[in-house]
């Protein structure tokens, strides 16, 4: 059996004077620089099931979302989001955003969102 050296004293060392209050606030210093690698690879990243699940969230059925969200990989557009993408062609042509969906949908618009995100 392995014997794990007992350093417990040495490691809490820079704890043992803080009192309750610094010591929430430096275990959540800790829990955030934890998670900003999981938040930046949440930024930085998607899939058609995340964006997807995005538009069904705005209220498109599943049919529409799976329509949009191809319409938008074709066009290698998703990494800017398909809400963002459906919310930007309908602000623009003062429509609802289930008909900006549809637009998306039939690649109407496609030009449009390409030209917004200054996409090539």
């Amino acid at each position: 059996m392995i014997e794990r050296k007992d350093d417990f004293q040495e490691r809490r060392e820079h704890l043992k004077n803080m009192k309750d209050t610094e010591l929430k606030a430096y275990f959540f210093e800790l829990a955030n620089k934890m998670m900003d690698p999981l938040v930046d690879l949440a930024y930085q990243n998607t899939s058609k099931s995340i964006e997807r699940s995005v538009l069904l969230r705005m209220g498109f059925s599943s049919i529409e979302a799976k329509g949009i969200v191809d319409a938008l990989s074709e066009e290698e557009l998703l990494p800017y989001g398909a809400g963002h993408a459906v919310y930007i062609l309908a602000k623009k042509h003062h429509i609802s955003l289930k008909e900006a969906g549809v637009l998306l949908q039939e690649k109407d618009g496609i030009d449009f969102v390409k030209e917004f995100f200054n996409h090539e």
